[in-house]
């Protein structure tokens, strides 16, 4: 009896992307690794190395394999992701050999220690008039690194005219993309390959879409370009985030698609918080709400979220208070089998989280902390390990708050935990985080096993 193929692991790199990517389409079409090698003049055991990562693939032989499984250019635009990769790695080993690196930070975007940035401008430099539409968006993205970024390295053009599998592949990466940013962080591959992923979705905006499709397609390419944005913001390149979550903005509003268009306004109200501008955040996160009766209670929930932590931002008690009860209402409302797919990840964990983090800044301005103890202990308490970005986020904020409640002892066991969770991740913000943990363990700088640990985290967010 013939043994199950050896499980893949698409996370490790981006020809381990590949490799998956090539078993999945070779199952698809139920095909054998000699069938399918008998297809393109090329060995079965080659087929076999291509998917565990053993061989490189060529693009003349992505490009052949694509053609036979009639991905839509997947494998190629893969094959592309793994050789700047490698050249990255290559580059990074030659300027660094003795140490770990993370992806180079972007030119004025603060280093893992610093505070988030200074507000930006939030009105849009290019009109988005939904008659011009695709145009203005093209315009908005060229005008930032971001398509430098996605020119960088070829990908397979987009067809001609859209197709139900297209869409599908899109759905299915953003899913996958958004899983490995919730997991790992936004930088290194999983940065990488939303950009390419991204690039060819966005063609698809050009090519013929049968009217059927137009709804599905935009919806699509909403979620994937916040999925995209969210990677970015966690990165640090900010620019490319709030382009890329106005761009979700406007391909939702195309297609009237409230959910879609309440999870970019989200997106946008918390970047623009974090960033230092929690006035414009207010007013993100309020015109998410618009029309609040076209939401299902996860998403106003969320929303209402966002809201509570611009307030929270700015000093504004019981508004804030107001905004984190409305919110516990919505979420008491929520039946999880009527929700959207994308609004899976909202459960408890993630609304105990969000509030927690309101209630935080209220503590540290001098509100009572029990309640943001609580919820943020109940959010790490309940996060699984598909969530391990979003956990360690709670986790440092409880023990930065046990800290500055003068609960040192209480918060040593939480700090050396999201110490070790950080150093798994690929995430800036994680970093600052951790990096505020430490400013705050400052205070109880005469206990040794503080001292150690604020040791600790100067080294690991220096890295």
């Amino acid at each position: 009896m013939p043994r199950p193929p050896k499980p893949l692991d698409p996370t490790r790199s981006a020809a381990h992307w590949l490799g998956a990517e090539l078993r999945h389409w070779r199952e698809l079409r139920k095909l054998s690794q000699d069938e399918l090698g008998a297809l393109v003049h090329l060995s079965g055991d080659l087929i076999s190395k291509f998917e565990r990562a053993e061989r490189p693939c060529k693009l003349r032989h992505a490009t052949a394999l694509d053609a036979a499984l009639d991905t839509g250019g997947v494998l190629s635009r893969s094959v592309a992701l793994a050789e700047a990769e490698m050249d990255n790695r290559s580059r990074e080993m030659d300027n660094s050999p003795s140490r770990t690196t993370i992806p180079p930070r972007r030119a004025g975007a603060g280093g893992t220690l610093e505070g988030p940035l200074s507000a930006p401008e939030w009105n849009e430099s290019i009109p988005m008039e939904r008659r011009n539409f695709l145009a203005a968006t093209s315009t908005a993205l060229a005008a930032g690194p971001l398509l430098q970024l996605m020119n960088a390295a070829p990908a397979a053009a987009a067809p001609s005219v859209v197709r139900p599998a297209d869409v599908e592949q899109i759905r299915a990466a953003a899913t996958t993309l958004r899983s490995w940013d919730n997991l790992y962080g936004g930088a290194g591959v999983v940065r990488d390959t939303a950009l390419a992923q991204l690039r060819w979705a966005g063609g698809l905006l050009n090519s013929s879409c049968p009217a059927p499709l137009k709804a599905d397609l935009f919806s699509a390419v909403s979620r994937l370009a916040t999925v995209v944005g969210a990677s970015a913001f966690d990165a640090f390149a900010h620019d490319d985030a709030h382009r890329l979550f106005a761009f979700a903005t406007s391909c939702a509003e195309e297609v009237d698609n409230w959910p879609l268009r309440a999870i970019s306004y989200n997106l946008r109200s918390r970047q623009a918080t974090w960033r230092g501008d929690p006035d414009s955040g207010l007013t993100l996160a309020e015109l998410g709400l618009a029309r609040a009766d076209r939401l299902s209670p996860a998403e106003r929930s969320m929303l209402h979220n966002a809201r509570a932590r611009a307030l929270a931002k700015m000093g504004r008690t019981q508004q804030t208070l107001t905004s984190i009860g409305l919110s516990d209402d919505s979420f008491a409302s929520v039946v999880p089998t009527d929700e959207g797919s994308w609004m899976a990840y909202y459960d408890s964990a993630q609304h105990h989280g969000d509030t927690g983090h309101a209630l935080f800044d209220l503590a540290l301005a001098g509100h009572p902390p029990q309640g943001a103890l609580r919820r943020l202990r109940t959010a790490v308490d309940s996060h699984g390990d598909g969530f391990a970005r979003s956990r360690t986020f709670s986790r440092t904020k409880l023990a930065t708050l046990r800290m500055a409640a003068g609960d040192p002892e209480q918060a040593l066991a939480d700090g050396r935990t999201a110490l070790a969770e950080v150093s798994q991740l690929r995430s800036l913000r994680a970093n600052h985080e951790l990096g505020e943990l430490g400013r705050v363990a400052h205070r109880h700088r005469t206990i040794p096993d503080i001292r150690d640990l604020r040791e600790q985290i100067t080294s690991t967010v220096a890295v």
